[in-house]
């Protein structure tokens, strides 16, 4: 099944942060700058997911996820940090590229289909590896908008 996520050059960013904390305040952040979301709301959501367990996927990733009433459809954010921070990964690897993803409220299907389709995206190791020289934010968007419309296809 393809994900049709949605995705805007507001939600990819680069940062300097030092712990998992400031990383998931951040993407909140960036919910809330690039899709009108609540800053404050998806970061209560994403910290409750995270007491569950760390969302540290290894390989130095993380997919912070939520889920979120206020959006129709799975959104995205991704932030590389320009140095890897703690994230209590399975693999013990600090992270240096974080997918935030947001689904709706009742998206039970559609939720588990947008984190496997980024748990693909960023096994691929070509990918990866673009994602993580990317030179910049907009560099990074144009991969990642890129990758999703030829898996939309």
């Amino acid at each position: 099944m393809n994900v049709n996520f949605n995705i805007v050059p507001e939600a990819v960013a680069t940062a300097r942060l030092s712990s998992r904390q400031d990383v998931l305040a951040y993407i909140a952040r960036m919910f809330g700058g690039a899709y009108g979301l609540d800053p404050a709301t998806v970061l209560d959501r994403l910290e409750e997911r995270e007491r569950l367990g760390s969302t540290g996927f290894g390989r130095g990733v993380a997919i912070p996820h939520a889920r979120c009433g206020a959006i129709n459809r799975p959104a995205v954010v991704l932030l590389r940090l320009q140095e890897p921070v703690e994230f209590a990964a399975a693999d013990g690897m600090p992270v240096d590229l974080v997918f935030g993803l947001l689904s709706p409220e009742n998206a039970g299907a559609t939720h588990l289909h947008a984190l496997a389709a980024l748990s693909r995206l960023v096994r691929d190791e070509t990918m990866h590896q673009a994602l993580i020289d990317a030179q910049d934010a907009e560099a990074l968007y144009a991969l990642l908008s890129n990758q999703l419309e030829r898996d939309a296809a």
